[in-house]
Protein backbone atom coordinates (compact mmCIF):
# COMPACT_ATOMS: atom_id res chain seq x y z
CA UNK A 1 0.00 0.00 0.00
CA UNK A 2 2.83 2.30 0.82
CA UNK A 3 4.40 1.77 -2.34
CA UNK A 4 1.18 2.50 -4.48
CA UNK A 5 1.11 5.86 -2.74
CA UNK A 6 4.52 6.13 -4.00
CA UNK A 7 4.17 5.83 -7.63
CA UNK A 8 0.60 7.91 -7.50
CA UNK A 9 3.20 10.81 -5.84
CA UNK A 10 5.14 9.82 -8.70
CA UNK A 11 2.54 10.27 -11.23
CA UNK A 12 1.36 13.53 -10.23
CA UNK A 13 4.24 15.38 -9.44
CA UNK A 14 5.79 15.48 -13.17
CA UNK A 15 2.08 16.46 -14.30
CA UNK A 16 2.10 19.67 -12.15
CA UNK A 17 5.71 20.83 -12.87
CA UNK A 18 4.77 20.08 -16.54
CA UNK A 19 1.58 22.72 -16.31
CA UNK A 20 3.48 25.16 -14.55
CA UNK A 21 5.91 25.63 -16.92
CA UNK A 22 3.23 26.12 -19.82
CA UNK A 23 1.56 28.64 -17.15
CA UNK A 24 4.88 30.30 -17.39
CA UNK A 25 5.74 30.66 -20.93
CA UNK A 26 2.23 31.41 -22.17
CA UNK A 27 2.02 34.41 -19.48
CA UNK A 28 2.99 37.46 -21.73
CA UNK A 29 4.70 40.85 -20.74
CA UNK A 30 2.74 43.40 -19.61
CA UNK A 31 2.64 46.49 -22.29
CA UNK A 32 5.06 49.12 -20.96
CA UNK A 33 3.24 52.24 -20.47
CA UNK A 34 4.90 55.87 -22.87
CA UNK A 35 4.34 59.48 -22.58
CA UNK A 36 3.68 60.63 -26.39
CA UNK A 37 3.25 63.97 -28.06
CA UNK A 38 1.13 64.72 -30.95
CA UNK A 39 3.27 65.86 -34.08
CA UNK A 40 1.83 69.26 -35.05
CA UNK A 41 3.80 71.21 -38.16
CA UNK A 42 4.50 74.72 -37.72
CA UNK A 43 4.45 76.49 -41.71
CA UNK A 44 4.86 79.86 -40.17
CA UNK A 45 7.17 81.56 -37.82
CA UNK A 46 6.50 84.86 -36.24
CA UNK A 47 9.35 87.85 -36.52
CA UNK A 48 9.43 90.02 -33.61
CA UNK A 49 7.61 90.71 -31.43
CA UNK A 50 9.70 93.91 -31.13
CA UNK A 51 7.93 97.22 -28.80
CA UNK A 52 7.09 100.83 -29.98
CA UNK A 53 4.91 103.63 -30.32
CA UNK A 54 2.57 105.25 -32.47
CA UNK A 55 3.61 108.36 -33.68
CA UNK A 56 2.42 111.29 -36.61
CA UNK A 57 4.37 111.08 -39.58
CA UNK A 58 3.99 115.28 -39.82
CA UNK A 59 4.35 117.14 -36.75
CA UNK A 60 5.74 120.86 -36.52
CA UNK A 61 7.89 122.68 -33.83
CA UNK A 62 6.26 125.75 -34.53
CA UNK A 63 8.06 129.89 -33.38
CA UNK A 64 7.42 133.08 -34.07
CA UNK A 65 8.97 135.12 -36.41
CA UNK A 66 10.00 137.72 -34.52
CA UNK A 67 11.70 138.03 -30.93
CA UNK A 68 9.31 139.42 -27.84
CA UNK A 69 7.55 138.61 -25.01
CA UNK A 70 4.89 135.85 -24.87
CA UNK A 71 2.02 137.79 -23.21
CA UNK A 72 -0.70 134.89 -24.03
CA UNK A 73 -1.03 130.79 -24.51
CA UNK A 74 -4.52 129.68 -25.72
CA UNK A 75 -4.13 126.06 -25.73
CA UNK A 76 -3.28 123.36 -23.80
CA UNK A 77 -1.08 120.04 -24.85
CA UNK A 78 -3.66 117.45 -25.81
CA UNK A 79 -6.49 120.26 -27.19
CA UNK A 80 -7.61 119.58 -31.05
CA UNK A 81 -7.00 123.07 -33.44
CA UNK A 82 -7.88 123.88 -36.69
CA UNK A 83 -5.89 125.73 -39.61
CA UNK A 84 -6.19 129.33 -38.63
CA UNK A 85 -6.34 128.97 -34.36
CA UNK A 86 -4.36 131.37 -32.94
CA UNK A 87 -1.98 129.27 -30.04
CA UNK A 88 -0.06 132.43 -28.69
CA UNK A 89 0.84 136.04 -28.83
CA UNK A 90 3.63 137.89 -28.26
CA UNK A 91 3.27 141.75 -26.90
CA UNK A 92 2.60 143.76 -29.64
CA UNK A 93 3.51 147.21 -28.43
CA UNK A 94 6.58 147.10 -30.14
CA UNK A 95 5.65 146.33 -33.59
CA UNK A 96 2.92 148.68 -33.02
CA UNK A 97 5.02 151.49 -32.71
CA UNK A 98 7.27 150.26 -35.69
CA UNK A 99 3.95 150.54 -38.10
CA UNK A 100 2.87 153.92 -36.49
CA UNK A 101 6.96 154.88 -37.59
CA UNK A 102 6.46 153.37 -41.02
CA UNK A 103 3.18 154.85 -41.71
CA UNK A 104 5.10 158.00 -40.91
CA UNK A 105 7.72 157.03 -43.08
CA UNK A 106 5.37 156.85 -46.00
CA UNK A 107 3.60 160.13 -45.65
CA UNK A 108 6.88 162.04 -45.70
CA UNK A 109 7.54 160.11 -48.44
CA UNK A 110 4.75 160.90 -50.26
CA UNK A 111 5.11 164.40 -49.65
CA UNK A 112 8.92 165.07 -50.35
CA UNK A 113 7.45 162.96 -53.97
CA UNK A 114 5.13 165.64 -54.50
CA UNK A 115 6.91 168.84 -54.03
CA UNK A 116 9.87 167.19 -55.84
CA UNK A 117 7.67 166.20 -58.87
CA UNK A 118 6.36 170.38 -58.63
CA UNK A 119 9.81 171.26 -58.69
CA UNK A 120 10.27 169.12 -61.64
CA UNK A 121 7.46 170.60 -63.38
CA UNK A 122 8.34 174.47 -63.06
CA UNK A 123 11.96 173.56 -63.91
CA UNK A 124 10.98 172.27 -67.65
CA UNK A 125 8.65 175.16 -67.90
CA UNK A 126 11.46 177.62 -67.27
CA UNK A 127 13.58 175.45 -69.53
CA UNK A 128 10.86 175.93 -72.48
CA UNK A 129 11.29 179.46 -71.87
CA UNK A 130 14.90 179.36 -72.25
CA UNK A 131 14.86 181.11 -68.36
CA UNK A 132 16.94 178.03 -66.62
CA UNK A 133 19.90 175.70 -68.22
CA UNK A 134 19.49 172.02 -68.80
CA UNK A 135 21.54 170.92 -65.68
CA UNK A 136 19.25 172.87 -63.32
CA UNK A 137 16.23 170.74 -65.19
CA UNK A 138 18.24 167.36 -64.68
CA UNK A 139 18.44 168.05 -61.18
CA UNK A 140 15.00 168.63 -61.18
CA UNK A 141 14.52 165.30 -62.67
CA UNK A 142 16.97 163.23 -60.04
CA UNK A 143 15.13 164.79 -57.32
CA UNK A 144 12.01 163.28 -58.50
CA UNK A 145 13.22 160.42 -59.32
CA UNK A 146 15.26 160.05 -55.45
CA UNK A 147 11.43 160.75 -54.10
CA UNK A 148 9.81 158.14 -55.90
CA UNK A 149 12.18 155.78 -54.63
CA UNK A 150 12.08 156.83 -51.01
CA UNK A 151 8.15 156.26 -51.39
CA UNK A 152 8.52 152.96 -52.81
CA UNK A 153 11.10 152.24 -49.71
CA UNK A 154 8.93 153.41 -47.82
CA UNK A 155 6.01 151.66 -48.60
CA UNK A 156 8.09 148.28 -48.57
CA UNK A 157 9.25 149.19 -44.82
CA UNK A 158 5.36 149.96 -43.86
CA UNK A 159 4.54 146.73 -45.57
CA UNK A 160 7.35 144.72 -43.21
CA UNK A 161 5.68 146.46 -40.15
CA UNK A 162 2.43 145.59 -40.92
CA UNK A 163 3.50 142.10 -41.23
CA UNK A 164 5.48 141.97 -37.98
CA UNK A 165 2.99 143.17 -36.33
CA UNK A 166 0.92 139.75 -37.75
CA UNK A 167 3.69 137.62 -36.66
CA UNK A 168 3.47 138.50 -33.12
CA UNK A 169 0.54 135.80 -32.95
CA UNK A 170 1.45 132.59 -33.85
CA UNK A 171 -1.80 130.30 -35.49
CA UNK A 172 -2.03 127.21 -36.95
CA UNK A 173 -0.58 125.91 -40.01
CA UNK A 174 -3.13 122.93 -40.30
CA UNK A 175 -5.74 121.09 -38.52
CA UNK A 176 -3.64 118.81 -35.25
CA UNK A 177 -2.98 118.22 -31.89
CA UNK A 178 -1.00 120.75 -29.69
CA UNK A 179 1.66 117.44 -28.12
CA UNK A 180 3.99 120.07 -26.50
CA UNK A 181 4.88 123.64 -25.05
CA UNK A 182 8.12 124.88 -24.65
CA UNK A 183 7.66 128.26 -23.70
CA UNK A 184 5.14 129.73 -20.88
CA UNK A 185 3.84 133.17 -20.76
CA UNK A 186 6.20 135.98 -19.56
CA UNK A 187 9.02 134.29 -21.43
CA UNK A 188 11.26 136.18 -24.03
CA UNK A 189 11.81 134.37 -26.84
CA UNK A 190 14.15 134.60 -29.62
CA UNK A 191 12.83 134.75 -33.30
CA UNK A 192 12.35 130.93 -34.61
CA UNK A 193 12.91 129.35 -31.04
CA UNK A 194 10.43 126.36 -30.77
CA UNK A 195 7.52 127.56 -28.50
CA UNK A 196 4.83 124.94 -29.48
CA UNK A 197 4.45 121.33 -31.04
CA UNK A 198 1.47 120.59 -33.20
CA UNK A 199 1.42 116.97 -34.96
CA UNK A 200 -1.25 115.86 -37.81
CA UNK A 201 -3.25 112.39 -36.28
CA UNK A 202 -4.51 111.56 -39.44
CA UNK A 203 -1.81 109.83 -40.55
CA UNK A 204 0.04 107.86 -37.72
CA UNK A 205 2.67 105.75 -37.73
CA UNK A 206 4.05 102.70 -35.88
CA UNK A 207 8.09 103.74 -34.49
CA UNK A 208 10.05 100.46 -33.54
CA UNK A 209 13.80 100.06 -32.75
CA UNK A 210 14.97 96.77 -34.31
CA UNK A 211 18.28 95.64 -34.04
CA UNK A 212 20.74 95.91 -37.01
CA UNK A 213 21.75 92.03 -36.87
CA UNK A 214 17.98 91.63 -37.79
CA UNK A 215 17.52 94.14 -40.38
CA UNK A 216 18.16 91.06 -43.30
CA UNK A 217 14.35 90.80 -43.09
CA UNK A 218 12.95 94.53 -42.75
CA UNK A 219 12.60 96.12 -46.54
CA UNK A 220 10.11 99.15 -47.55
CA UNK A 221 6.83 98.02 -48.22
CA UNK A 222 6.78 94.52 -45.58
CA UNK A 223 3.62 94.45 -44.00
CA UNK A 224 3.97 93.70 -40.46
CA UNK A 225 0.78 93.73 -37.73
CA UNK A 226 0.94 96.02 -35.12
CA UNK A 227 -0.75 95.33 -31.29
CA UNK A 228 -1.83 97.31 -29.15
CA UNK A 229 -0.12 96.32 -25.58
CA UNK A 230 -3.40 97.32 -23.63
CA UNK A 231 -5.90 95.74 -26.00
CA UNK A 232 -3.78 92.89 -27.30
CA UNK A 233 -6.90 92.30 -29.02
CA UNK A 234 -7.03 95.52 -31.33
CA UNK A 235 -4.75 95.15 -34.08
CA UNK A 236 -4.09 97.36 -37.59
CA UNK A 237 -1.82 96.85 -40.15
CA UNK A 238 1.76 98.62 -40.74
CA UNK A 239 3.68 98.92 -43.64
CA UNK A 240 7.56 99.50 -43.69
CA UNK A 241 7.87 103.07 -45.28
CA UNK A 242 11.15 103.95 -43.86
CA UNK A 243 14.20 102.15 -42.57
CA UNK A 244 16.73 104.45 -40.47
CA UNK A 245 20.31 104.08 -42.36
CA UNK A 246 22.26 104.24 -39.49
CA UNK A 247 22.42 102.17 -36.08
CA UNK A 248 22.66 103.89 -32.96
CA UNK A 249 25.49 103.73 -31.27
CA UNK A 250 24.56 102.70 -27.86
CA UNK A 251 21.64 99.86 -28.71
CA UNK A 252 23.07 99.18 -32.21
CA UNK A 253 19.66 98.96 -33.29
CA UNK A 254 17.74 100.72 -36.30
CA UNK A 255 14.47 103.33 -36.24
CA UNK A 256 11.83 101.88 -38.38
CA UNK A 257 8.74 103.62 -39.36
CA UNK A 258 5.60 101.77 -40.22
CA UNK A 259 2.43 103.50 -41.69
CA UNK A 260 -0.70 102.09 -40.67
CA UNK A 261 -3.54 101.47 -42.37
CA UNK A 262 -6.78 102.40 -41.70
CA UNK A 263 -5.95 101.93 -37.83
CA UNK A 264 -8.76 101.77 -35.10
CA UNK A 265 -9.24 104.99 -33.39
CA UNK A 266 -7.62 103.25 -29.89
CA UNK A 267 -4.23 103.85 -31.63
CA UNK A 268 -3.77 107.27 -30.43
CA UNK A 269 -0.71 108.96 -30.68
CA UNK A 270 1.63 107.86 -27.85
CA UNK A 271 -0.04 104.64 -27.88
CA UNK A 272 2.43 101.06 -26.63
CA UNK A 273 2.42 99.07 -29.18
CA UNK A 274 4.21 95.62 -30.13
CA UNK A 275 4.90 94.93 -34.02
CA UNK A 276 5.45 91.54 -35.58
CA UNK A 277 5.53 89.74 -38.90
CA UNK A 278 4.57 85.85 -39.36
CA UNK A 279 6.21 84.56 -42.92
CA UNK A 280 6.16 81.13 -44.07
CA UNK A 281 8.41 78.59 -43.71
CA UNK A 282 9.14 74.95 -44.66
CA UNK A 283 7.09 72.52 -42.33
CA UNK A 284 9.25 71.69 -39.10
CA UNK A 285 8.17 69.83 -35.77
CA UNK A 286 9.24 70.90 -32.28
CA UNK A 287 9.53 68.17 -29.99
CA UNK A 288 11.23 67.57 -26.30
CA UNK A 289 14.60 66.39 -26.78
CA UNK A 290 14.05 63.53 -24.83
CA UNK A 291 12.19 61.85 -27.92
CA UNK A 292 15.43 61.82 -29.74
CA UNK A 293 17.25 58.55 -30.18
CA UNK A 294 20.74 58.78 -31.81
CA UNK A 295 22.54 55.66 -32.14
CA UNK A 296 25.03 54.08 -34.46
CA UNK A 297 25.32 57.82 -36.17
CA UNK A 298 21.35 57.32 -37.38
CA UNK A 299 19.32 60.09 -35.16
CA UNK A 300 15.21 58.95 -34.89
CA UNK A 301 12.18 58.73 -32.89
CA UNK A 302 9.31 56.28 -31.75
CA UNK A 303 6.31 56.50 -33.51
CA UNK A 304 3.33 55.31 -31.64
CA UNK A 305 1.20 53.29 -33.98
CA UNK A 306 -2.70 53.93 -33.21
CA UNK A 307 -4.14 51.58 -30.67
CA UNK A 308 -6.96 49.19 -31.69
CA UNK A 309 -7.37 47.39 -28.08
CA UNK A 310 -9.79 48.04 -25.39
CA UNK A 311 -7.27 48.51 -23.13
CA UNK A 312 -4.90 50.95 -25.19
CA UNK A 313 -2.17 48.65 -25.89
CA UNK A 314 0.11 49.72 -28.79
CA UNK A 315 3.13 49.35 -30.55
CA UNK A 316 6.73 51.70 -31.40
CA UNK A 317 8.47 51.93 -34.55
CA UNK A 318 11.93 53.70 -34.98
CA UNK A 319 11.55 56.40 -37.47
CA UNK A 320 14.48 58.13 -39.06
CA UNK A 321 14.06 62.03 -38.90
CA UNK A 322 16.12 65.47 -40.13
CA UNK A 323 17.73 67.37 -36.75
CA UNK A 324 17.60 71.51 -38.14
CA UNK A 325 17.75 72.53 -34.42
CA UNK A 326 18.26 72.58 -30.82
CA UNK A 327 16.77 74.98 -28.30
CA UNK A 328 18.00 73.60 -24.84
CA UNK A 329 15.22 71.29 -23.77
CA UNK A 330 13.42 71.29 -27.51
CA UNK A 331 14.34 70.04 -30.82
CA UNK A 332 13.51 70.84 -34.39
CA UNK A 333 12.48 68.62 -37.20
CA UNK A 334 12.56 69.06 -40.70
CA UNK A 335 11.25 66.03 -42.34
CA UNK A 336 10.25 62.34 -41.53
CA UNK A 337 6.77 62.98 -39.47
CA UNK A 338 3.28 63.74 -40.60
CA UNK A 339 0.34 65.48 -38.69
CA UNK A 340 -1.04 63.47 -36.20
CA UNK A 341 0.73 61.14 -35.74
CA UNK A 342 2.57 60.40 -31.57
CA UNK A 343 5.60 60.04 -30.71
CA UNK A 344 6.86 58.37 -27.23
CA UNK A 345 8.92 61.56 -25.61
CA UNK A 346 10.25 59.69 -22.82
CA UNK A 347 12.33 56.41 -22.21
CA UNK A 348 13.39 56.34 -25.73
CA UNK A 349 16.79 54.46 -24.96
CA UNK A 350 14.94 51.82 -23.49
CA UNK A 351 12.78 50.87 -26.15
CA UNK A 352 12.84 48.28 -28.87
CA UNK A 353 11.17 48.53 -32.37
CA UNK A 354 8.00 46.45 -32.13
CA UNK A 355 7.64 46.64 -28.47
CA UNK A 356 4.17 47.13 -26.87
CA UNK A 357 3.88 49.48 -25.41
CA UNK A 358 0.12 51.46 -23.47
CA UNK A 359 -1.25 55.16 -24.17
CA UNK A 360 -1.90 57.07 -21.32
CA UNK A 361 -5.16 58.77 -21.58
CA UNK A 362 -4.65 61.68 -23.19
CA UNK A 363 -1.72 62.67 -25.05
CA UNK A 364 0.50 65.10 -23.47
Amino acid sequence: MRNSFRNGVGLVLPFLALAACQEHAEAPLPPRPVLTATVAPRTTETFGPFAGSIEPRYQTQAGFRIAGRMVARDVFVGDLVAKGTRLAALDPVVPQFALTRARADVADAEAQLANAGATESRQRTLFEGGNVTQAQLDTAVANRDTAAARLSQAKAALQKAEDELGYATLKADFDGVVTAWSAEVGQVVSAGQAVVTVARPDIREAVVDIPDALMGDVKPGVTFTVTLQAAPAITAQGRVREIGPLADAATRTRRVRMTLVDPPEAFRLGTTVTVALERPIAPQVTLPATALLERDGRTGVWVVTAAGTPDGRATVALRPVTVIGRDGASVTLADGLKAGERVAVAGAHSLEDGQAVRLPPSPL
